[in-house]
């Protein structure tokens, strides 16, 4: 199995991953200029404490979550002296299969926290419990069964809603925001 250290080196850093995206580029630039981090946060002095030096980010370019995720822990990273690179998770999934979410699901994003000797410190991903839940909601609400034949319909424009909220929610940003707080400092 390959190390840590190793899908690090092998990852692109995030300003070059952002500058390569092809889907959700305007998404991800549009909510790092729009997202406001709150000031004097006390757990960003607990983070810097706690000797993480690396995020190692496992996405693709056409997630939802990560378009919303990614200018969050941007800012986190940028509070807190984190370097951060990207692997996209399907050039090699013997690496999102060590995250699986719910033991079988290769969600993503996921922020693997590294210490300076690329040892894992924690993991977050792939969404907030706030998110999460009106993700579930969203789905419970506007999806047929998949045997329906306008399920892939319905799904796209599930993906629509869920896209624009996380495009103009700053209330969801936030909860990310606090969400990969309190994970670090857990």
């Amino acid at each position: 199995m390959v190390n840590l250290k190793t899908y690090y080196e092998q990852s692109k850093p995030l300003s070059q991953y952002i500058d390569d995206m092809t889907s959700n580029q305007a998404g991800i630039k549009e909510i790092d200029q729009r997202f406001v981090a709150p000031q004097n946060e006390p757990q960003l002095e607990k983070i810097k404490q706690k000797n993480y030096k690396y995020v190692l980010v496992i996405s693709e370019d056409w997630c939802g979550d990560a378009m919303m995720n990614i200018p969050v822990l941007k800012h986190i990273a940028e509070q807190c002296d984190l370097e951060v690179r990207v692997f996209y998770r399907d050039e090699d999934t013997n690496l999102i299969d060590q995250y699986l979410t719910n033991g079988k699901s290769r969600s993503i994003p996921i922020f693997v926290f590294l210490n300076d000797q690329f040892e894992q410190k924690a993991v977050w991903g792939p969404r907030a419990k706030e998110v999460q839940n009106f993700v579930d909601d969203i789905r419970s609400k506007h999806l047929p069964d998949k045997k329906d034949s306008l399920f892939d319909d319905k799904q796209k424009e599930v993906h629509q809603m869920i896209r624009n909220r996380y495009l103009t929610d700053s209330q969801f940003w936030l909860y990310v925001y606090h969400s990969i707080l309190d994970r670090l400092t857990s």
